[in-house]
Protein backbone atom coordinates (compact mmCIF):
# COMPACT_ATOMS: atom_id res chain seq x y z
CA UNK A 1 0.00 0.00 0.00
CA UNK A 2 1.63 3.68 -0.85
CA UNK A 3 -1.26 5.28 1.52
CA UNK A 4 -0.40 5.98 4.70
CA UNK A 5 -1.89 4.07 7.70
CA UNK A 6 -5.71 5.30 7.90
CA UNK A 7 -5.67 7.29 5.14
CA UNK A 8 -8.08 6.26 1.89
CA UNK A 9 -6.48 4.47 -0.75
CA UNK A 10 -5.83 6.09 -3.85
CA UNK A 11 -6.94 4.71 -7.29
CA UNK A 12 -5.61 5.80 -10.93
CA UNK A 13 -8.40 5.04 -13.28
CA UNK A 14 -6.90 4.72 -16.97
CA UNK A 15 -10.50 4.74 -19.39
CA UNK A 16 -11.24 6.59 -22.69
CA UNK A 17 -14.85 5.95 -22.57
CA UNK A 18 -16.77 8.52 -20.47
CA UNK A 19 -19.47 5.99 -19.63
CA UNK A 20 -17.16 3.20 -18.49
CA UNK A 21 -14.86 5.72 -16.50
CA UNK A 22 -18.39 7.37 -14.68
CA UNK A 23 -19.34 3.55 -13.98
CA UNK A 24 -15.96 2.47 -12.56
CA UNK A 25 -15.48 5.57 -10.70
CA UNK A 26 -18.55 5.27 -8.86
CA UNK A 27 -18.14 1.62 -8.35
CA UNK A 28 -14.86 2.23 -6.40
CA UNK A 29 -15.79 5.35 -4.72
CA UNK A 30 -17.88 2.93 -2.30
CA UNK A 31 -14.78 1.42 -1.38
CA UNK A 32 -14.43 3.87 -0.28
CA UNK A 33 -11.63 5.17 -2.12
CA UNK A 34 -10.22 8.28 -3.81
CA UNK A 35 -10.18 7.81 -7.44
CA UNK A 36 -8.51 9.89 -10.08
CA UNK A 37 -9.59 9.49 -14.07
CA UNK A 38 -6.91 9.56 -16.48
CA UNK A 39 -8.58 9.00 -20.31
CA UNK A 40 -5.35 8.01 -21.75
CA UNK A 41 -1.45 6.90 -21.48
CA UNK A 42 -0.34 10.79 -21.40
CA UNK A 43 -2.66 11.60 -18.42
CA UNK A 44 -1.85 8.99 -16.60
CA UNK A 45 1.69 9.38 -16.64
CA UNK A 46 1.18 13.05 -15.80
CA UNK A 47 -0.63 12.14 -12.95
CA UNK A 48 0.38 12.86 -9.35
CA UNK A 49 0.90 9.50 -7.43
CA UNK A 50 1.86 7.52 -5.63
CA UNK A 51 -1.55 5.59 -6.33
CA UNK A 52 -2.07 2.33 -4.24
CA UNK A 53 -3.42 0.90 -7.64
CA UNK A 54 -3.76 1.55 -11.25
CA UNK A 55 -6.82 0.33 -13.07
CA UNK A 56 -6.00 0.20 -16.79
CA UNK A 57 -7.62 0.01 -20.32
CA UNK A 58 -6.03 -2.51 -22.18
CA UNK A 59 -6.85 -0.32 -25.37
CA UNK A 60 -6.49 3.32 -25.26
CA UNK A 61 -6.15 5.95 -27.74
CA UNK A 62 -2.29 6.67 -27.65
CA UNK A 63 -0.98 3.08 -26.65
CA UNK A 64 -1.93 -0.12 -25.03
CA UNK A 65 -2.57 -1.05 -21.31
CA UNK A 66 0.62 -3.04 -21.02
CA UNK A 67 2.97 -0.12 -22.43
CA UNK A 68 1.48 2.16 -19.94
CA UNK A 69 2.27 -0.25 -17.37
CA UNK A 70 5.47 -0.84 -18.08
CA UNK A 71 6.46 3.03 -18.33
CA UNK A 72 4.27 3.67 -14.63
CA UNK A 73 6.31 0.81 -13.52
CA UNK A 74 9.54 2.59 -14.14
CA UNK A 75 8.48 5.41 -10.87
CA UNK A 76 6.28 2.70 -8.94
CA UNK A 77 7.26 -0.45 -8.12
CA UNK A 78 4.65 -0.68 -5.22
CA UNK A 79 1.15 -0.44 -6.91
CA UNK A 80 -0.68 -3.27 -7.62
CA UNK A 81 -1.62 -3.29 -11.65
CA UNK A 82 -5.24 -4.40 -12.57
CA UNK A 83 -6.55 -4.39 -16.27
CA UNK A 84 -9.94 -4.20 -17.68
CA UNK A 85 -10.99 -4.90 -21.05
CA UNK A 86 -14.55 -6.09 -22.93
CA UNK A 87 -11.78 -9.36 -24.37
CA UNK A 88 -13.11 -12.08 -22.52
CA UNK A 89 -10.88 -14.45 -24.45
CA UNK A 90 -8.53 -16.33 -22.49
CA UNK A 91 -5.48 -15.36 -24.80
CA UNK A 92 -5.75 -11.60 -24.07
CA UNK A 93 -6.09 -12.53 -20.27
CA UNK A 94 -3.04 -14.63 -20.47
CA UNK A 95 -1.36 -12.31 -22.58
CA UNK A 96 -1.84 -9.32 -19.94
CA UNK A 97 -1.24 -11.54 -17.33
CA UNK A 98 2.00 -12.11 -18.66
CA UNK A 99 2.84 -8.42 -19.14
CA UNK A 100 2.47 -8.09 -15.34
CA UNK A 101 -1.01 -6.86 -14.40
CA UNK A 102 -1.86 -8.99 -11.00
CA UNK A 103 -4.86 -10.31 -12.75
CA UNK A 104 -7.39 -9.68 -16.02
CA UNK A 105 -10.45 -8.43 -15.32
CA UNK A 106 -12.83 -9.02 -18.16
CA UNK A 107 -16.19 -7.40 -18.66
CA UNK A 108 -18.47 -10.61 -17.00
CA UNK A 109 -20.81 -7.74 -15.74
CA UNK A 110 -22.39 -7.52 -19.14
CA UNK A 111 -23.40 -11.44 -18.93
CA UNK A 112 -24.87 -10.70 -15.73
CA UNK A 113 -26.82 -7.63 -16.71
CA UNK A 114 -28.74 -9.40 -19.68
CA UNK A 115 -29.40 -12.56 -17.34
CA UNK A 116 -26.66 -15.01 -19.44
CA UNK A 117 -28.07 -14.45 -22.49
CA UNK A 118 -27.48 -13.29 -25.89
CA UNK A 119 -30.56 -13.57 -27.41
CA UNK A 120 -32.45 -9.90 -28.10
CA UNK A 121 -35.72 -11.42 -27.35
CA UNK A 122 -34.49 -12.76 -23.95
CA UNK A 123 -33.27 -9.30 -22.96
CA UNK A 124 -35.28 -6.14 -21.72
CA UNK A 125 -34.19 -3.22 -23.02
CA UNK A 126 -33.03 -1.69 -18.78
CA UNK A 127 -32.29 -3.80 -16.54
CA UNK A 128 -32.54 -1.36 -13.47
CA UNK A 129 -32.14 -4.18 -10.74
CA UNK A 130 -28.99 -5.10 -12.24
CA UNK A 131 -27.54 -1.82 -12.95
CA UNK A 132 -28.20 -0.55 -9.11
CA UNK A 133 -26.78 -3.82 -7.59
CA UNK A 134 -23.61 -2.63 -10.05
CA UNK A 135 -23.90 0.46 -8.57
CA UNK A 136 -24.14 -0.25 -4.83
CA UNK A 137 -28.19 0.84 -4.82
CA UNK A 138 -27.26 4.19 -5.12
CA UNK A 139 -29.74 5.29 -7.99
CA UNK A 140 -28.41 8.96 -8.49
CA UNK A 141 -25.36 7.04 -9.42
CA UNK A 142 -27.61 4.90 -11.93
CA UNK A 143 -29.09 7.87 -13.75
CA UNK A 144 -26.38 9.60 -14.23
CA UNK A 145 -24.56 6.96 -16.21
CA UNK A 146 -27.31 6.01 -17.74
CA UNK A 147 -27.90 9.97 -18.92
CA UNK A 148 -24.36 9.96 -19.93
CA UNK A 149 -25.09 6.67 -21.80
CA UNK A 150 -27.63 8.03 -23.86
CA UNK A 151 -26.34 11.34 -24.59
CA UNK A 152 -23.79 9.32 -26.67
CA UNK A 153 -25.62 6.83 -28.29
CA UNK A 154 -26.82 8.74 -31.19
CA UNK A 155 -23.32 9.27 -31.86
CA UNK A 156 -22.21 5.80 -31.39
CA UNK A 157 -25.75 4.06 -33.76
CA UNK A 158 -24.37 6.96 -36.46
CA UNK A 159 -20.87 5.82 -36.53
CA UNK A 160 -21.91 1.85 -36.49
CA UNK A 161 -24.62 2.17 -39.26
CA UNK A 162 -21.95 4.01 -41.29
CA UNK A 163 -19.33 1.38 -40.87
CA UNK A 164 -22.00 -1.39 -41.86
CA UNK A 165 -22.71 0.81 -44.93
CA UNK A 166 -19.10 1.14 -46.31
CA UNK A 167 -18.10 -2.73 -45.60
CA UNK A 168 -15.57 -1.51 -42.37
CA UNK A 169 -16.00 -4.47 -40.19
CA UNK A 170 -12.67 -3.57 -38.61
CA UNK A 171 -14.44 0.02 -37.42
CA UNK A 172 -17.88 -1.59 -36.93
CA UNK A 173 -16.57 -4.30 -33.91
CA UNK A 174 -14.48 -1.91 -32.11
CA UNK A 175 -17.49 0.49 -32.16
CA UNK A 176 -19.76 -2.07 -30.73
CA UNK A 177 -16.62 -3.36 -28.56
CA UNK A 178 -17.08 -0.02 -26.78
CA UNK A 179 -20.76 -0.01 -26.80
CA UNK A 180 -21.07 -3.46 -25.62
CA UNK A 181 -19.08 -2.52 -22.07
CA UNK A 182 -21.52 0.69 -21.91
CA UNK A 183 -24.57 -1.13 -22.44
CA UNK A 184 -23.67 -3.06 -19.13
CA UNK A 185 -22.54 -0.23 -17.46
CA UNK A 186 -26.13 1.45 -18.06
CA UNK A 187 -28.15 -1.62 -18.17
CA UNK A 188 -29.12 -1.66 -21.66
CA UNK A 189 -29.51 -5.41 -22.13
CA UNK A 190 -31.23 -5.58 -25.07
CA UNK A 191 -28.71 -3.49 -27.18
CA UNK A 192 -25.90 -5.11 -25.32
CA UNK A 193 -26.99 -8.98 -26.51
CA UNK A 194 -27.65 -7.50 -29.95
CA UNK A 195 -24.09 -5.53 -30.35
CA UNK A 196 -22.54 -8.70 -29.01
CA UNK A 197 -24.21 -11.49 -31.76
CA UNK A 198 -23.44 -8.02 -34.63
CA UNK A 199 -19.79 -7.88 -33.41
CA UNK A 200 -19.82 -11.78 -34.56
CA UNK A 201 -21.65 -11.44 -37.67
CA UNK A 202 -20.88 -7.25 -38.91
CA UNK A 203 -22.36 -8.21 -42.53
CA UNK A 204 -25.39 -9.58 -40.62
CA UNK A 205 -28.47 -7.21 -42.01
CA UNK A 206 -31.12 -8.51 -39.97
CA UNK A 207 -28.61 -7.62 -36.69
CA UNK A 208 -27.93 -4.41 -38.55
CA UNK A 209 -31.95 -4.19 -37.97
CA UNK A 210 -32.27 -5.34 -34.69
CA UNK A 211 -29.46 -2.13 -33.99
CA UNK A 212 -31.69 0.52 -35.06
CA UNK A 213 -34.66 -0.50 -34.15
CA UNK A 214 -33.38 -1.29 -30.16
CA UNK A 215 -31.49 1.91 -30.26
CA UNK A 216 -34.66 4.02 -31.18
CA UNK A 217 -36.72 2.23 -28.28
CA UNK A 218 -33.64 3.82 -25.92
CA UNK A 219 -33.87 7.07 -27.33
CA UNK A 220 -37.72 7.51 -27.39
CA UNK A 221 -38.85 9.84 -25.23
CA UNK A 222 -40.48 8.56 -22.15
CA UNK A 223 -44.58 8.04 -22.25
Amino acid sequence: MNSAPGTMPSILLVEDDRISAAFLSAALATLPARVHVAEDCAQALAASGPFDAWLIDANLPDGSGTWLLQHLRETDAAASALAHTADATMATRDALLQAGFAEALVDALRAVLRGGSDEPHDAADWDDRAALTALAGNPEHVASVRQLFLSELPTTRSACLAAFDRSDHAALRAQLHRLQASCGFAGATALAAIASRWHAAPADRDLRAAFAAACARLLAPAS
